[in-house]
Parts: structure tokens; sequence; C-alpha cells
């Protein structure tokens, strides 16, 4: 079995990179996922930012962000990882990290340049069409796992 890059997606709320749920891949293709417990000071009084989610899902069904920060630490030490290079990954990364005080150590970087012999912008237009034929939804980590990890396939087969 081929060994897969790290892929990374994170879901954020409307409040500047407010981590909400979080997906990476592992080098067989896995994929780990979970909702992200709100640390107390992401939390305004009025905040309304958690999009399709709601506070007391997040804490009961989510885990802490040190626990997500010592896992991805576990699977991707000193790694790049490749997003979509579609939403706020920086952000939200950034934010969980800060929260205690921690440098990043996975450096983030676009999906498109693991395939250099790509025209610019027909890795997007793959992308879409490949949510589009396995019925997934963008912006939810783990089905953009699910299509970073086709597309890849697609486009490294050497059969």
């Amino acid at each position: 079995m081929a060994d897969y890059p790290g892929f990374i997606a994170i879901e954020t709320g409307e409040d500047d990179g407010l981590p909400l749920a979080i997906a990476w891949s592992l080098p067989d293709g896995r994929v780990k996922e979970t909702l992200i417990q709100p640390d107390d000071s992401w939390i305004k009084e009025d905040t309304n930012a958690m999009g399709s989610y709601s506070i007391e899902e997040l804490e009961s069904l989510g885990v802490s962000p040190l626990e997500v920060i010592r896992e991805l630490e576990n699977d991707h030490f000193s790694a790049t990882l490749y997003t979509s290079d579609n939403g706020d990954e920086e952000a939200a990364l950034a934010r969980l990290f800060d929260t205690y005080g921690l440098d990043p150590f996975v450096e983030l970087a676009p999906a498109p340049v693991l395939y250099p012999s790509l025209e610019p912008g027909e890795w997007h237009r793959q992308r879409r069409e490949t949510f589009s034929e396995l019925g997934l939804e963008p912006m939810r980590p783990e089905h953009e796992l699910e299509v970073m990890l086709s597309l890849h396939q697609r486009l490294t087969d050497t059969d």
C-alpha cells in the first residue's frame, strides 16, 4: 500500500479562525477526526460563531485543544501537512497552539504543490468534481480529507 502525504482540514466558525472540528490523514490513508472543545478564552459573551454546532455539542462530543495538539504531535511532529488551501487552517492551527503558548510544530502547504505537472487551477477543478462524484460536502474536515486522499490516489496512480 502506498504512503500518503499528510493532509489536514480544520472546520472553523465565523470568528477569526475559531477551530470547531479537525481531521488529518495518516501515511496509510486512515483519517483521524474530532470535534474540538472551545477553550474559555475563545468564547465571547455574545458568541454565535460555532457554525452548525452548539457549544454544548462541542463541549460534550469534542476533545480539548491540548489533546488535539498531543495527538497531532504523535502523528506528524515536524511534518508538512497539506491543505485544500480553501479555509482558515493556518489561523485555526495558530489559535490551537497559542492557547497554550506553543509554537506550531507542523507546517502547512497547499496540496496542489504535490502535483507540479498540473496546470494552475486544475487541482481545485478536480477537487470540486471529486466532491460532486462522491456526494460529499466541502468544508467538513472528514469530507475534505476523503476528497484529498481520493484525488491524490488518482493523480499518482501509475498502473
